[in-house]
């Protein structure tokens, strides 16, 4: 069973604080010494993260729920 409250991470702060560094410092470490460009081409999970790129979205969901 899956159970997701937005805000059940003010609950427990610093173990909240802990799991979102755990999981995003990778991504950042790659990032600085990669640069974002190559990051990108190398990593197709941290790609699909993409929403808005040299200022326009790539990401076809946003897009799609932001069109008239």
């Amino acid at each position: 069973m899956h159970y997701g409250v937005a805000n059940m991470p003010g609950a427990v702060p610093v173990t909240a604080t802990r799991a979102l560094g755990n999981a995003t410092l990778p991504h950042i470490v790659r990032i600085a010494e990669e640069g974002l460009e190559k990051a990108l081409e190398a990593d197709p999970g941290l790609r699909a993260g993409v929403n808005v790129q040299h200022g326009a979205i790539v990401n076809p969901a946003v897009a799609e729920a932001l069109a008239d």
